[in-house]
């Protein structure tokens, strides 16, 4: 009976959402229905209650934080595209910009993904034809107008030229599946979106050298253009380096860059701190980006990075009290149902279990001998309360977490663990697999390990 009204609700969602197409009038009842059903949600789970104001309040905040976190710019264009001319280097000179533009083949092995609930049938059977030139800029510009690139607008003209570019949170903070698959396109580059995920294939910092003038973020950091896209490109796939724009440190003391690994987005309700070194909660980190990272146009404020010894650059710049009026501010309105949709978005789990142990094997030494279930508290899988530890409490160096206001590391949440091993683990990849982070811990805490210990542990962890 309940897997019937269940299926009733969804079919009324459906219903409703296709109603809405047609008259172009949007309700909360609609938004509510289209969510529940696309995020597996039932009002059964609720009691029943499908009037309740605070259920109808709750699904009203996910719908709405999606489309911010898939499709709002906060006005950054006016940054990518005004300032840093980015819509330029990409449209390429032959559509009015500069330079040989970014096709969709080079768009593909920067990172860019592309979300094939955008494209029309129609295109899709031309690519899959080999009718589309996949190495033309102007087949880029196609998929822009169409919003199928993950996290990137374009502005456009009347004539068809751009006009602008914006970035939004899915730029970093999704990926696709590989349900969608092209000859002489690999598999994970169009597909369903997957929110949530860190796009460890994305190479932010050879995205932003694209801009034909870095004179803004030069001027910050007080350095040449050349110098600055030496650092960007210094970053590599999957890591942004959000620290050097508040203390200018681009550079570990080893010489290896200071960028740090995009963490996940998901899996983050229950736990306190958010980023690998404990800046703040969830909706801190979104004002913190939206307004400095993304150059968003809102308000932000934080009297830490007033402390010019630890962030010379944001406190000479003053980033940590940026003003705008209320009229102007398209950031703060925002971050409540931003919240609200990054903490509904579950962990992934694995569709199946590859492994064959006793299913309590791993968890067993996860919580007795190997003392991982001390930080890793489940089933947050993170420490409930303060998520932060001192450097020395892991047995590693201090230089990222002294980029940080209090310098700690943050008890990182475990669950989806098998999503991002790409890249490496810690916060900057040091420890290529989890093999190496059990080994760093049997020898920090002196565990002591068998082999077959460390293999159960490990298959346990990717089943989290």
């Amino acid at each position: 009976m309940q897997r019937m009204e269940a299926s009733r609700l969804c079919l009324r969602g459906d219903r409703m959402r296709t109603l809405t197409n047609r008259s172009r009038r949007v309700t909360h009842l609609a938004l509510a229905g289209a969510t529940v059903c696309a995020l597996g949600i039932t009002l059964e789970a609720f009691g029943g209650h499908d009037s309740d104001p605070i259920v109808q309040s709750g699904l009203a905040l996910i719908q709405a934080g999606r489309q911010t976190f898939r499709f709002d710019t906060f006005g950054d264009e006016e940054y990518w595209g005004d300032t840093l001319k980015l819509h330029r280097s990409i449209e390429g000179s032959a559509f009015g910009g500069v330079g040989p533009g970014v096709s969709p083949a080079g768009a593909l092995a920067v990172g860019l993904k592309v979300d094939a609930d955008a494209l029309p049938g129609s295109l899709v059977d031309a690519v899959r034809n080999g009718q589309v030139d996949l190495n033309s800029p102007a087949t880029t510009l196609a998929l822009l107008k169409l919003n199928a690139v993950v996290g990137v607008t374009g502005f456009f003209n009347s004539d068809g030229t751009m006009k602008s570019i914006g970035i939004q949170c899915a730029l970093c903070h999704s990926t696709v599946d590989k349900s969608f698959a092209l000859s002489g396109i690999p598999a994970g580059k169009i597909g369903h979106r997957l929110d949530g995920w860190p796009n460890r294939d994305l190479n932010v910092g050879a995205i932003v050298n694209l801009s034909p003038d870095l004179s803004a973020p030069a001027k910050l950091l007080r350095v040449d253009e050349a110098t600055l896209r030496k650092v960007l490109l210094s970053w590599g796939p999957g890591k942004f380096d959000a620290g050097v724009f508040m203390d200018g440190k681009a550079f570990r003391p080893d010489g290896g860059t200071a960028a740090t690994l995009i963490p996940p987005a998901y899996g983050l309700a229950g736990f306190n701190l958010h980023t690998w070194t404990g800046w703040g909660s969830v909706p801190y980190w979104n004002a913190f980006v939206a307004n400095l990272e993304m150059h968003g146009k809102g308000r932000f404020s934080d009297s830490r990075l007033n402390n010019s010894a630890q962030f010379p650059v944001a406190a000479a710049n003053g980033l940590g009290n940026i003003m705008v009026s209320p009229a102007e501010d398209r950031i703060t309105s925002k971050l409540a149902a931003l919240q609200v949709y990054q903490l509904a978005i579950p962990a992934p789990k694995m569709l199946r279990n590859p492994f064959n142990f006793p299913a309590n094997r791993g968890q067993q030494i996860f919580e007795g001998k190997a003392q991982c279930a001390r930080c890793h508290v489940p089933p947050l899988f993170t420490e409930p309360g303060w998520n932060a530890h001192a450097p020395a409490d892991v047995c590693v160096d201090s230089f990222q977490a002294d980029r940080s206001p209090d310098r700690i590391y943050r008890t990182a949440p475990l669950a989806g663990l098998f999503s991002h091993q790409q890249g490496g683990f810690y916060h900057d990849g040091r420890f290529a697999t989890l093999s190496d982070v059990v080994d760093h811990y049997d020898g920090c805490m002196s565990l002591q390990l068998s082999a077959d210990e460390k293999s159960d542990l490990i298959q346990y962890l990717l089943t989290l």
